[in-house]
């Protein structure tokens, strides 16, 4: 007996196909971190950015990610604080398209989506800005 999936099912599919492989990729990534330690040196690699003496966004994230694994939130933000920061607002982002995909749900833009875009991108911005100049050193990685 063959069971064939209606279509709502075959929709919800379709719907839920790219928040779940962008959530497999995502959890794929931090336990790859969580296993392998980023704090010793070259383990994932050399930085361009570090390589040239500058600190960028993203300067200290893997150890960020890994510290957060193992539950050293301080650790995590002494590496990468927007990073810290910023992780609660996308899973909550990810579970809501997730969910909005599943429920069939399509949201429009909001009158808030643009401020919140420019602050977060000005915040980036400003991070690495302070992070790269002296007397700063405690937000650098």
């Amino acid at each position: 007996m063959s069971v064939v999936a209606s279509e709502p099912d075959v929709a919800r599919s379709r719907r839920v196909l790219w928040p779940a492989a962008t959530i497999a990729g995502l959890g794929a990534a931090t336990l790859a971190l969580a296993v392998r330690d980023p704090h010793e040196r070259g383990s994932w690699g050399l930085c361009p950015s570090a390589a040239v003496g500058i600190a960028c966004p993203g300067c200290g994230g893997l150890r960020a990610v890994n510290d957060l694994t193992h539950g050293r939130v301080l650790d995590a933000a002494s590496s990468n604080l927007y990073l810290v920061v910023a992780i609660p607002v996308v899973v909550f982002l990810l579970g809501r398209w997730a969910l909005d995909a599943w429920r069939g749900t399509e949201r429009g833009g909001s009158a808030a989506t643009t401020p919140l875009l420019v602050v977060a991108g000005v915040a980036l911005v400003a991070f690495t800005v302070l992070r790269n100049l002296p007397g700063l050193e405690w937000l650098a990685p």
